[in-house]
């Protein structure tokens, strides 16, 4: 999972709204969204090492991760960072109990950002500098740094976000497929970063730039599906659109009440 937007208490009557794009070697194996079997979970799944990006489970348990980008980092870690959004998807932990506990091996794993909530609570750490922190009501946007840097891309994608979005989102007479349309839009941003603005990671200019924009397209790694996830009331939708391969535009939908 690469960059994600969440409107978190913010739209009335729904209390999470989070946009997102997974971004990953296109020859790694995964699952499209699907509720696991023997498992309260309903997510994609990575089928190298079996766990997920991004999750949900029907109480209204709901976790999300990226990786923390970190040129010429070879260390190998025993830990996969898709086990942290299983593993609190399966807890009845509340959420910062969550984050704390975790804090204790948050260095068994490779560099992440971690969202993790339910209905009433959302908590972000990452194990590269960030404690758990209780998110107050607000926007969030996340990619591959710490959620206090301020990066290029997550600003446009926050711009885009709050302006084009989410009041959208307040217009009663919008429909459904137009919100969807919208936030697919914006998902399939392929815009750069100007270089002068690029961070600086460890991986070269020219993967800077490639990576630069909210989606990415490459020959071997890019952006695979987009996500748009709300919980309305006691409602929660889930929409995902493939964004590569021979399924392409497909869209999966999961409706839990």
């Amino acid at each position: 999972m690469c960059i994600l937007a969440l409107a978190w208490q913010v739209l009335e009557d729904i209390p999470l709204f989070l946009i997102s794009n997974r971004d990953e070697f296109y020859h790694r194996a995964a699952q499209p969204l699907a509720h696991w079997p023997h498992s309260p979970i309903f997510a994609g799944q990575d089928l190298q090492q079996g766990g997920t990006w991004q999750g949900i489970a029907e109480q209204g348990r709901w976790a999300i991760v990226t990786n923390f980008r970190e040129g010429g980092q070879t260390t190998q870690y025993p830990t996969s960072r898709g086990d942290l959004v299983k593993d609190f998807l399966c807890s009845d932990l509340p959420p910062i109990r969550f984050a704390k506990q975790l804090e204790s091996r948050q260095q068994d794993y490779a560099g992440f950002n971690l969202i993790v909530g339910d209905r009433q609570q959302a908590v972000y750490m990452s194990n590269r500098g960030e404690a758990p922190q209780i998110l107050p009501k607000g926007v969030y946007v996340l990619s591959n740094g710490l959620m206090s840097e301020h990066w290029q891309k997550t600003a446009h994608l926050r711009k885009r976000f709050t302006q084009e979005l989410l009041p959208l989102m307040q217009l009663p007479q919008v429909t459904l497929a137009e919100q969807l349309d919208t936030a697919w839009d914006i998902l399939q941003d392929q815009r750069k970063v100007t270089v002068s603005l690029l961070p600086h990671t460890g991986i070269g200019e020219e993967m800077e730039l490639l990576l630069s924009s909210t989606f990415i397209q490459s020959e071997v790694y890019g952006t695979r599906c987009s996500n748009v996830l709300s919980i309305k009331d006691e409602q929660i939708n889930w929409w995902e659109k493939t964004q590569q391969g021979q399924h392409a535009g497909e869209i999966r939908q999961i409706h839990i009440k």
